[in-house]
């Protein structure tokens, strides 16, 4: 039967959040009246966002529809204990707040990759920008990919019209690509706005109807175990994730736009602890409805089977539509599904910033006026949402393959970043498998710059990135069908690798990038190394200010000055 009452309250949240994004466009182009409108104005809503949307769309950074989802289904899986995105983000966002934003904020940035040019020059700078876009890319697609496959289930697209799921998708992505062109990050925060307070009411509104239906059972955990536990052989699998989340979750350019838009420092700081408070409080009535999925007796249902196997990343929806009264079902499953859609447009515009500006300005066209950079990042828009459907439509394993970018994020991007933004005059430095990598890799030379600065360099860098990447990858990844090719200590056949080896593996990187930056500042500067085989200029005698890369210290003074001059003067090796 089709669900006529799922169906109205998707349309009619779906009409709301487009004219909140509309509407923050006109209020922006009223605001601008007959001025040109700047790439600061578009990008970073000209640096003005208030305490109240800034809190809101700082926290709808990481809820979404891809956190409220799983936190209910991780919960009826496995249980709260291992439904370790709520605090595992919380804590990121925290700790992005104590190290990264304030900085950032500070030197007047635009995009997270900023600092990276500036030090690593913009061609490497603009390399790093791809594992970015990959992140960004494989995000999008799978909150489009999550979106359509609920809505065709709560719906029965497919036995009405053909490509159901297809439909699902590409007409979310195009109202949020929709707004999003006209409005830039203000319509992106506005509709922030609306997505949490659609996801509060949604989701609160459903639990005391769901546990009052006949099929539900108790809450109570001796009879109900949704707590779960951590079994001593799974401790080290545990701990793992949990800093995969921590860690992993920082070098994102869709937090970093929200920690760039504040009005001051200090304000970037206090809208980044206020987000991380508000990442836990939104997980509870999530958590709660996993918690009341598995006290349900579904066999008592119209669904008629307990949820098992692909259908668990549906439990969240289920509840609303089987276990609550049809007009309940309307204002849950409609607001969900129009905060789920909303949550679509910030990586898209995230990542269509970094290209216009990281990749057409830095590197292609330094001197391109305001309005053309502007114009390239609507084309940007539009090919990185076509992108992103065509990936959430054909690809099964979205999850997998955003893992995997956040495996490359946590490994490349986060130590760079960190040692840039911590370490302002060091001499040498150079969302789950993503932030594997970023956990293995970077971490350990964020770790190194901030402490002993002297004990890192371009060289120690690559080696310790190829070290924590190869152990990484011989752990294997069966998210991506990877098989393990080293076997671990406790290593089991069954339940594969239990040994924390992505820990592991960082703390290898983490002695590599020490003892090969020592000992090979010590080969070049006793000139038992000739300069000659310094190929990244990180010991360049000519040059006090050298680092890694040859960057030279005048030219970041001239981007503090506010005189942009990447890509017009050759101020690296690369």
């Amino acid at each position: 039967m089709f669900n006529w009452a799922g169906l109205a309250g998707i349309i009619v949240f779906y009409i709301a959040i487009l004219l909140v994004g509309l509407w923050a466009a006109w209020k922006r182009k009223k605001e601008l009246q007959n001025a040109e409108e700047d790439t600061e104005e578009v990008m970073l809503a000209g640096r003005n966002l208030g305490v109240f949307v800034g809190i809101l769309t700082m926290t709808a950074t990481w809820v979404g529809g891809g956190y409220i989802n799983g936190s209910a289904e991780e919960t009826y899986k496995a249980g709260l204990v291992w439904t370790q995105a709520p605090f595992g983000y919380s804590i990121s966002l925290a700790l992005g707040g104590i190290f990264f934003a304030h900085k950032m904020r500070e030197e007047g940035y635009t995009t997270m990759l900023d600092p990276l040019q500036a030090q690593l020059g913009r061609v490497m700078g603009g390399l790093l920008f791809i594992p970015a876009l990959l992140g960004e890319l494989f995000w999008s697609a799978a909150i489009l990919g999550a979106l359509g496959t609920t809505i065709n289930v709560i719906l029965h697209l497919d036995e009405y019209v053909d490509y159901g799921n297809t439909l699902s998708i590409a007409l979310s992505a195009a109202i949020a690509v929709f707004y999003t062109l006209f409005g830039g990050l203000l319509s992106v925060a506005y509709t922030d706005v609306i997505q949490l307070i659609c996801i509060f009411i949604g989701l609160w509104f459903s639990i005391p109807f769901a546990m009052s239906n006949e099929a539900f059972t108790t809450l109570d955990i001796s009879e109900n175990d949704w707590i779960g536990s951590v079994e001593p052989h799974y401790a080290g699998v545990w701990f793992d994730y949990a800093m995969l989340l921590i860690c992993g979750g920082i070098p994102w350019q869709v937090y970093f736009q929200r920690v760039l838009s504040s009005k001051s420092p200090r304000r970037s700081q206090l809208l980044s602890y206020a987000a991380a408070g508000g990442c836990i409080f939104l997980a509870i009535p999530a958590v709660l409805i996993g918690a009341i999925a598995k006290g349900t007796k579904w066999e008592m249902t119209e669904y008629g089977r307990t949820p098992t196997g692909d259908d668990t990343r549906f439990v969240l929806p289920l509840v609303m539509q089987y276990l609550t009264p049809e007009w309940v079902a309307f204002i849950g499953l409609g607001a969900v599904s129009a905060a789920v859609m909303s949550s679509a447009d910030s990586s898209v515009l995230s990542s269509s910033t970094m290209f216009s500006r990281n990749i057409y300005q830095q590197i292609f066209r330094p001197r391109a006026s305001e309005r053309e950079i502007i114009i390239v990042m609507k084309i940007a828009i539009l090919v990185n949402a076509t992108v992103a459907c065509v990936i959430a439509i054909n690809v099964p394993s979205i999850y997998g393959l955003f893992f995997l970018c956040s495996d490359l994020v946590f490994v490349i991007l986060f130590p760079q970043l960190l040692c840039f933004l911590l370490t302002e005059h060091a001499l040498f430095c150079r969302h789950f498998l993503c932030s594997d990598l970023v956990f293995v890799i970077l971490f350990p030379q964020l770790l190194t710059v901030v402490h002993v600065p002297r004990l890192a360099n371009t060289y120690g860098s690559m080696l310790a990135a190829l070290v924590g990447l190869a152990l990484r990858l011989a752990g294997g990844e069966s998210l991506l069908g990877l098989p393990a090719t080293l076997h671990y200590w406790w290593y089991s056949d069954t339940d594969g690798q239990l040994f924390p080896f992505r820990t592991f593996a960082m703390v290898c990187s983490l002695c590599t990038l020490v003892v090969t930056s020592f000992c090979v500042e010590k080969l070049f500067s006793s000139g038992t190394l000739p300069s000659r085989l310094d190929f990244a200029r990180s010991f360049d005698r000519e040059d006090s200010e050298a680092t890694g890369l040859n960057y030279r210290q005048q030219q970041h003074d001239l981007q503090k000055n506010g005189i942009d001059n990447y890509g017009m003067t050759e101020t690296t090796g690369l």
